[in-house]
């Protein structure tokens, strides 16, 4: 089994959604920011995450995700299978037929074995572990988010002040006070 970058960026988001959801739902711009993790790979990863019912989004200002459930009771195995991200170490995928015509490979009991090993250790870490290990490490949360435009605001015009006559009537009574 080899755990991609899908794998691994969902786990990232969650801890980082865990450490911060006490302040209000979060917005995959600030842990896009925060994780250096692409926006829209972030929000399909967060699509598939809420179709699994490991989160819940809210919309409009404010708006962002938080857990939909308790971080006691989200696993990293929870995480890693919602976003599609294969436990299997075999060739077959479980299926038996890793030789074709469904012969198994002499190594297929070793890998399945594996297999169970993976799921069990992955199913014994809740997400509320791993934010507690990062807050153990001293990590910082802070209470609002800094999170930088991606598209700065509009300038505010300052009015200029020009110390000079605004008429000819003006002009002439200035050099008059000469």
């Amino acid at each position: 089994m080899r755990l991609t970058t899908k794998g691994r960026f969902a786990v990232t988001a969650m801890i980082d959604l865990g450490l911060r959801q006490s302040n209000g739902p979060v917005t995959l711009a600030a842990i896009s920011q925060r994780q250096q993790i692409s926006l829209s790979y972030l929000e399909q990863l967060f699509g598939k995450l809420r179709r699994h019912e490991l989160v819940e989004s809210t919309r409009g200002p404010g708006g962002g995700y938080t857990l939909a459930r308790k971080a006691s009771e989200i696993t990293v195995a929870d995480i890693i299978v919602s976003v599609d991200e294969p436990i299997d170490a075999t060739q077959c995928g479980g299926k038996e037929n890793c030789l074709g015509e469904g012969a198994r490979c002499m190594t297929h009991d070793l890998w399945a074995s594996l297999n169970t090993r993976m799921v069990e250790f992955l199913s014994s870490i809740t997400l509320q572990k791993l934010v507690d290990d990062q807050l153990a490490k001293g990590l910082q949360v802070e209470e609002k988010p800094s999170l930088k435009r991606a598209i700065s605001a509009m300038p505010v015009s300052q009015p200029i002040r020009i110390n000079a006559p605004n008429s000819v009537f003006a002009l002439g009574n200035a050099f008059s006070k000469l």
